[in-house]
């Protein structure tokens, strides 16, 4: 069976160190070589360098790799992961291409200078059978193929990842004409196994399907503003979440980018397409020209579309006006169509509201739409043969809720048709046979084919377990309005949260006993997973603040008993349960996943006990389990607590939260015999392949007695660093207070160390000291600015 262990990258620009950081992040083994410098720099010559110095050589290389671990967001999911990168030069290391089982060239956008890398440097060192492909953005792939022997042809094919390649799931492949359809089909399993990528099968034309359809939709933003007299700040407002798009909407989008970068793909549009039908509309206005003249680049320039200052009055915005060529500062506008939609969470429908409305912003949606949607619909079968890939290259590329043919079925056709008639706009003959894009019977979901007129199911995955889907086909066996049980068959069931950002309330605790003793009944073993934006934010604020402000702290204390009884049913249930997190793992989301037998993350999970930012400590078992996995570790290795202890002390107190999934072991709240899921579509049922495994031996336990305290006196050595972090003004006066009260719980209370206490003991401190400080004014203010901002207060 064919294997890919190393891989060569060719080319230590941004977009070629970062696709090796990922590569390295999937545990493989990367060669990154970049050109040798023509003349030293000046820290060579000062340090009597030559350039014969392999230090000299590899400069560029190097550069590219150490810059790496200066990215924010980070590129690694762990800075350690550097060590599977070497770099090398493309003079002296090209031998070690015969060693590479798959070759990426990631050089600069230009046809002769790709050709010559190949058949000077990379054909003659390729290794039998290895794969070679490119990364580029959209010229041709058959093109291309034309310079390498026939051998070498069938393995070859455009592999294009998009930047930042760690945290964007679309990966296009694009065959050339002479690609062995099983190539194609090894790439694509691999890349999305190991990679966690989603595949898309684009067509060899400029720009494939994401650039071709998102840059299509910009430069129209651009238009219809100027038409209708707007500014970027109110195209923001409307092509964002108000149309199912990102918050980075349309110009913030291009700030992202780089419009340096969003002009090239634009002109590559317009020179090459020569017979499209809205050819003009990539190119763009002289004011554009002038941005990019001027040095406002977007976000690597500081400037772009929008800018922020840091002065007196702390941080302004603004936002550069295209009339004047002068920045402006923020209005930060308003239309009523969006502000009615921002409540629903639905997309199709929120969509389907502002579409429909009828002020500036409304209209400025409409005709953004309409024009994006007849074009994309024009282009089948020029740049896919289906809609299913067109839509996933603009939800996995730039994170579309909807993708345009979804944004159709939700508009609704034949409204989309009689509006756009009406307003004089010519509508594809094909488009008016089509009631739906996407239909679901028997449980299954099928998409039109515009190809042949028939409807034909939507792929999927073998190992891809769809929550949806099985809801569809009644697997749901309990379901209230927070949470569901379903049947996952093989004797497991699948706990799902479904309230909003998967916030835990009464429900969802209710949910939990009933999907233990269904499982206890009927089944081997119990997931915990959903298919949400986020795993859990966390316990429902505005109930406790409600709670608060009618001093109910007798209600409180049993709510706290509620969460920490079903918390503590998962821990010692008679089967396993196993966590499926993605994502955001918030407080209570991470307190769940502590006390589950196993957890199964996504690669991208960011998970922590945060509650120290709302003026609370974690009460679900979340502080108790902390503790006990301190004092564990202090008798396995037979050494004193205080530096277990201590470390998860900070990851509370800090409210630390991790990066990525591989960062979740080493801040203890991963286990040995845990895994990483690196594709979010095999995460449910890797996680259930894993309660499988465990149900065969597996050994209900107790809740924990004898357990040794690590004492008031390793509290006392903590709160010292406290108030040292206190003066030195690290830290406020009440994050002095609210981090003693995690000290007093998580070492036992006031209590000699080795004074033998339970789990239970461990509950009741941590209950008692949240209603403690559900008292404090300071807390009720962090969780209504939480509740109000989105972000911790610090008081």
């Amino acid at each position: 069976m064919k294997q890919i262990n190393t891989v060569a990258v060719l080319g230590a620009g941004v977009m070629g160190a970062t696709i090796a950081a990922h590569l390295a992040n999937a545990g493989i083994q990367v060669l990154l070589l970049d050109i040798v410098p023509r003349e030293l720099n000046d820290a060579e010559t000062a340090a009597g360098l030559t350039l014969a110095d392999s230090r000299v050589r590899n400069r560029i290389a190097t550069a590219g790799r150490d810059g790496l671990l200066k990215m924010k967001p980070a590129a690694f999911f762990l800075p350690s992961y550097t060590a599977n990168i070497e770099v090398g030069n493309l003079d002296d290391d090209l031998q070690k291409l015969r060693a590479c089982d798959w070759v990426i060239e990631v050089v600069i956008e230009n046809m002769a200078i790709k050709k010559k890398l190949f058949t000077e440097k990379v054909v003659p060192n390729l290794k039998e059978g290895a794969i070679l492909s490119s990364n580029t953005s959209g010229l041709s792939v058959s093109d291309m193929a034309e310079c390498l022997p026939e051998h070498i042809r069938t393995n070859f094919l455009v592999t294009h990842f998009f930047n930042p390649p760690r945290y964007m799931r679309l990966l296009e492949i694009v065959s050339c004409t002479y690609t062995a359809p099983a190539i194609t089909a090894f790439m694509a399993d691999f890349i999305s196994k190991r990679l966690g990528k989603g595949i898309v099968y684009a067509k060899d034309t400029p720009n494939f399907i994401a650039n071709r359809i998102g840059v299509y939709a910009i430069c129209n933003c651009v238009r219809t503003m100027m038409e209708m007299e707007m500014t970027v700040e109110e195209v923001d407002a409307v092509a964002g979440p108000a149309t199912a798009r990102p918050k980075s909407a349309a110009f913030r989008t291009a700030d992202l980018v780089g419009i340096d970068t969003l002009r090239h793909v634009a002109a590559n549009s317009y020179e090459l397409l020569p017979n499209d039908e809205q050819r003009d509309i990539f190119k763009f206005p002289s004011f554009v020209e002038e941005m990019v003249s001027k040095g406002l680049l977007g976000n690597k320039s500081r400037q772009g579309f929008f800018k922020k200052i840091t002065g007196e009055k702390g941080q302004e915005f603004f936002y550069y006006d295209y009339t004047t060529g002068e920045y402006a500062p923020s209005q930060r506008p308003k239309f009523a169509s969006i502000e009615a939609a921002k409540p629903i969470d639905d997309p199709e429908k929120r969509l389907k509201a502002v579409i429909t409305g009828n002020d500036k912003g409304a209209q400025f949606a409409w005709i953004n739409m309409r024009d994006t949607l007849i074009y994309t619909f024009n282009r089948i079968p020029e740049i896919a043969d289906d809609i299913v890939n067109i839509d996933n290259a603009m939800k996995w590329g730039f994170n579309w809720e909807l993708g345009p043919f979804e944004m159709l079925d939700a508009i609704g056709i034949s409204y989309f048709i009689e509006r756009a008639e009406k307003e004089g706009v010519q509508i594809p003959a094909e488009l008016k046979k089509i009631e739906r894009f996407y239909t679901f019977e028997n449980g299954r979901r099928y998409y039109y084919s515009i190809l042949d007129g028939t409807y034909r199911e939507v792929p999927q995955k073998p190992r891809h377990v769809s929550l949806s889907l099985l809801k569809k086909n009644n697997k749901v066996v309990e379901h209230n309005s927070g949470a569901s049980v379903i049947d996952l068959d093989d004797g497991v069931f699948c706990l799902e949260f479904h309230t909003k950002m998967n916030t835990i309330g009464g429900e969802i605790l209710s949910m939990v006993h009933k999907a233990i003793k269904r499982t206890e009944e009927e089944g081997v073993g119990l997931i915990i997973a959903n298919e949400g934006t986020m795993f859990s934010a966390g316990a429902n604020l505005m109930l406790l603040v409600m709670a608060i402000a009618e001093g109910a702290f007798d209600e409180i204390a049993m709510t706290v008993k509620g969460f920490q009884k079903a918390m503590m049913a998962i821990k010692y249930s008679k089967i396993p349960v196993v966590a499926a997190p993605h994502n955001l793992v918030m407080g209570g989301g991470c307190e769940t996943c502590l006390h589950s037998d196993a957890i199964i993350p996504h690669a991208e999970t960011y998970m922590g006990l945060v509650e120290i930012g709302v003026g609370l400590l974690p009460a679900g078992g979340g502080t108790k389990e902390m503790a006990i996995r301190a004092i564990k570790l202090a008798e396995e290795y037979e050494m004193d607590a205080t530096p277990f202890i201590f470390k998860n002390f900070m990851n509370i107190a800090m409210a630390k939260v991790s990066m990525s999934a591989s960062e979740l072991l080493p801040m203890g709240f991963m286990r040995q015999g845990d895994a990483i899921t690196m594709d979010i579509d095999t995460r449910i049922n890797d996680a259930k392949l894993k309660a499988i495994s465990l149900a065969a031996t597996y050994r209900p336990g107790q809740p924990l007695t004898g357990l040794k305290a690590p004492g008031r006196g390793i509290a006392a050595s903590i709160k010292s660093q406290l108030w040292n972090m206190q003066k030195g003004g690290f830290i406020s006066e009440y994050d002095q207070f609210l981090a003693s009260a995690i000290a007093d719980v998580i070492t036992g209370g006031d209590v000699p160390a080795g004074t033998l206490i339970t789990e239970e003991y461990l509950l009741e401190l941590e209950r008692e000291a949240f209603v403690r400080l559900c008292g404090q004014k300071k807390t009720l203010e962090r969780i209504q600015h939480m509740l109000k901002k989105g972000k911790p207060l610090r008081n």
